[in-house]
This record gives C-alpha cells, sequence and structure tokens, in this order.
C-alpha cells in the first residue's frame, strides 16, 4: 500500500494511505463489449430453436435491469412493472393496427408512453412505501389489463389481436429470428448501459440514499420524488420497449399474456438471486434462470415448475445479498463458504 502526504487543518503532515491494486475504470465496459460480441458470434451457431430461447433470454435481462433501477436500487418493490410491458405492447399494437404507422416509429413511441405514464402515476403512488406501493403497482396493471380487455374496437379485447406482419397491408415486414435476436440485443445492451450511467451518476446516488434512509437523504437535499420519478420512468421506458418488441415478433397478442403477472416474478426473482442494486446482478440473474429453466424443461418436462421453485428457494435462503454482492464480499474476506454466508446472515 502506498502513501501521500496530506495537509490537515491543524497544519500537521499525515500519511494518508492510499489504495493500490484498484480495478481499472476502464474494465467493466470492456467486459461489457465483449460480451456484446460473444453474443454476436452465438447467433451464427444456434439453430431456429436455440435462438429464440436466447432472444427470451435478452428480453429478460432487459426487464431485470429495468425492474432493478426502482426495486433494487431505490428499494420501492413494483409488483405492477408488467403493466407497462402490456402498456408499450398495445401501444404498439393500435399505432401499427389502427394508425398504419411503421414498427421503427410505434416502439420509441410506445417507450415514451410507458415513462410519461409512469411519471403521472408516480407522482402519488411514490408517496406509498413498502408493501402499500407494491399492492398499489400491482392494482395499476390490473386495471391496465382491464381497460384492454374492455376496449375490444382498439386492442381485439379477450379474443386478441394480430398485427399485419406480411403482405402489403404491413406496416413493417416481420423481422424474423435474426431480425428479432439482434433487436433484443441491443435493448437489453442499452439498457445495461443506462443502468450503468445511473449508478455511476448522482442520481445512482441519490437512488442508493433513498434505498437506506429516505427522511434522512431528503434531509441532505437530496430531491427525492424527482430521483425516484426519473428511476420510474426510466424503469418504465425500458418495460415499455421491451414489451412492443415483443409485441411484434409474437404478431397475435392477448391480455391474459401481456399483463401475466409472473412476468413482474420472473423479474422480481432474476433481480434478487442475481443482486439488486448492481448493475451485473439482474444480468446473471436472468441468465442463470433462464438457462437453468431451459435445461429443466428439457430433461425433466414434469417436474419443472417444482424443481425450479426449489432451487429459487435454495438460491435465495444460500444467497440473500445475491450472487454479486456474495462474490464481492467472498474475495474481499477470502471465504466461499455458503453455511457461513446464511449465518452472516442470520437466516
Amino acid at each position: 500500500m502506498e502513501t501521500s502526504t496530506a495537509t490537515a487543518g491543524t497544519g500537521r503532515n499525515e500519511k494518508v494511505p492510499v489504495p493500490r491494486g484498484r480495478r481499472p475504470g476502464w474494465l467493466p465496459w470492456a467486459a461489457g463489449a465483449a460480451a456484446v460480441l460473444a453474443a454476436l458470434g452465438l447467433q451464427s451457431q444456434l439453430y431456429t430453436g436455440q435462438e429464440r430461447t436466447v432472444t427470451t433470454v435478452f428480453m429478460f435481462v432487459t426487464l431485470a435491469v429495468a425492474w432493478n433501477l426502482i426495486g433494487g436500487f431505490t428499494g420501492y418493490a413494483c409488483f405492477g412493472q408488467v403493466g407497462f410491458f402490456g402498456l408499450g405492447a398495445y401501444t404498439t399494437v393500435v399505432l401499427m393496427v389502427h394508425g398504419d404507422l411503421s414498427f421503427w416509429i410505434a416502439w420509441p413511441v410506445s417507450a415514451a408512453v410507458g415513462a410519461v405514464f409512469a411519471a403521472v402515476i408516480g407522482l402519488p403512488l411514490l408517496r406509498l412505501k413498502g408493501h402499500y406501493f407494491a399492492v398499489a403497482t400491482l392494482g395499476v396493471a390490473e386495471g391496465l389489463r382491464e381497460l384492454v380487455t374492455n376496449v375490444p374496437r382498439w386492442t381485439g379485447g379477450g379474443a386478441g389481436i394480430t398485427i399485419p406482419s406480411t403482405g402489403d397491408r404491413a406496416p413493417t415486414l416481420w423481422l424474423g429470428n435474426d431480425g428479432f435476436y439482434l433487436l433484443f440485443l441491443g435493448l437489453g445492451t442499452a439498457a445495461a448501459l443506462v443502468a450503468a450511467l445511473i449508478s455511476r451518476g448522482r442520481t445512482g446516488y441519490a437512488l442508493r440514499a433513498i434505498n437506506q434512509d429516505e427522511d434522512a437523504a431528503a434531509a441532505m437535499g437530496v430531491n427525492t420524488t424527482w430521483a425516484k420519478t426519473v428511476a420510474f420512468g426510466v424503469s418504465a421506458a425500458l418495460t415499455g420497449a421491451a414489451g412492443s418488441a415483443y409485441a411484434f415478433q409474437q404478431v397475435t397478442i392477448y391480455p391474459e399474456r401481456l399483463f401475466d403477472v409472473n412476468i413482474t416474478v420472473l423479474m422480481v426473482v432474476m433481480v434478487v438471486i442475481g443482486g439488486s442494486g448492481t448493475v451485473t446482478g439482474p444480468i446473471l440473474g436472468a441468465l442463470g434462470i433462464a438457462v437453468v429453466s431451459e435445461y429443466l424443461r428439457q430433461h425433466f418436462p414434469q417436474m419443472h415448475s417444482l424443481t425450479l421453485g426449489v432451487l429459487i428457494i435454495v438460491a435465495v435462503v444460500l444467497l440473500p445479498q445475491g450472487l454479486v454482492d456474495f462474490v464481492r464480499d467472498a474475495v474481499r474476506t477470502r471465504d466461499f463458504s455458503l453455511l457461513s454466508n446464511v449465518r452472516r446472515y442470520r437466516l
């Protein structure tokens, strides 16, 4: 460890330790770029079914990263995140089917609609805390589902609606498996980049302060309303963009699928297992659960859901702080024992 000389307020020179061996700031960015290049190279090695599976993984990476902004960094557990997913999907449907607009116009508009809607409902909802906020957001998602179901002229209602994707009536031709692979890879990359920039900026520090003690953060001068609304809006925009792309990929969509609360549950589980409040945690959680789920579905189709549920419970018990924080603490303390980790968190 090196030392440097600093002058204290008393006028005395003191030796202040300067840590050595700090991780270079460019390393995470280089690792991220390498991961994206690897994903691009992987595409040519996959057959159709595998390519669609990996595309779904990219979608859940986006959703997990988006939920982490409000649920992980800020500590506001949003149980109605799927509402933004469905809102983005049906905004794209209305624009493409009834407005005859290109998907490339409907896609960013859907993300913007999600952000604006989140900002509007966030003003009253973000005054709530804990389970009150969670239940309120769940109610919003259910309200959106009922709204979509009861305006069949625009959304097709419970019977579903199909986006024209082939022929002369199609505003935009279907992108194909290769196209959607690249689309969701780009969306997941953009989500991770946004999360990294927020994490390293003033907003990220404000969100962490809110998570620790919101009243103390406000007393220290943090504009908590602004920070929470920004996190909620960005999270909704990313989720709405994913819902928009998913709707065009599926061509025919139904309210029950687009507003399925299990989508939110998967987001939460991925973040918790990977590590909430971190940038890489949701990504690793999404990748891990997707790979394990696919393996169980192929080799244990009858016991898939039960086995996956048991593995998730075991992972949460052994790694309550998430994989990223466990590895970070283990490297620092040189203690990789899962039992010690359980005792440390008194579970």
